[in-house]
Formats: structure tokens, sequence, C-alpha cells
């Protein structure tokens, strides 16, 4: 059993050393889709914290309409956390966000808070 791991995870190895750059990104980004995140996004302005979205899965790059060229935004979903606490607390709702790849400062990072 334990050779046959072996070979399985060898053989694995192998064939993600063998994927471009882009494929492996997108074999982590779908195993980060099944075992989930807990993001959060921070945006800035004038170098002050104004807006913090919670439990963000991902940022999603958007494509034009015929699927092959990257827009200049990145959109997601994630709870407005108005007291910045990272914690989901009473009306606290999710929203839908867009942010600039140039106008928006700002850094997305797995929630400290958990």
């Amino acid at each position: 059993m334990k050779k046959v791991i072996l070979i399985i995870s060898v053989a694995l190895a192998l064939f993600i050393s063998g994927c471009t750059q882009e494929t492996q990104n997108k074999i982590g980004r779908s195993i980060q889709n099944w075992t989930g995140t807990d993001g959060v996004l921070d945006i800035y302005m004038g170098g002050k914290l104004v807006q913090r979205f919670i439990k963000i899965d991902k940022l999603t790059t958007a494509t034009a309409t015929d699927g092959t060229t990257p827009r200049n935004y990145r959109y997601g979903y994630g709870y407005l956390d108005l007291n910045q606490n990272y914690k989901v607390d009473p009306g606290e709702k999710k929203l839908y966000f867009e942010i600039s790849n140039f106008a928006t400062p700002y850094i997305f990072y797995e929630n400290p808070g958990n």
C-alpha cells in the first residue's frame, strides 16, 4: 500500500512539474475552491483603511464578453466588516464588490482571526 501511495505521489509531482505556471495556478485554485478560504480584503484611501470585506472565497479577474481578454478589475463576494473586527456581526451583509487593478490600493489576505 505504501508503494502505491509513493508511486501516485511521484507521478502527480511529475505531472504538475511538467505543467505551465498558469496550469499549476489553476490546479491550486481548484484545490483552494474545494477546501474553502476565509479571505480579507482591505481597501485603502490616502493611506488609511476605509473598507474591509471578510469571508471572501476568492477574487476573480473579470474577462471580456468574448472570454479571452482580461478586464482591468477584480470582483468577488464578501461581508462588509463595518466595525473592522474580522467577524460577521448582526447587520453586516454579504455584498458583491469590484475593485480596480490600477486605481484601488488594496491588500487581500487570509483572515488572521481564524
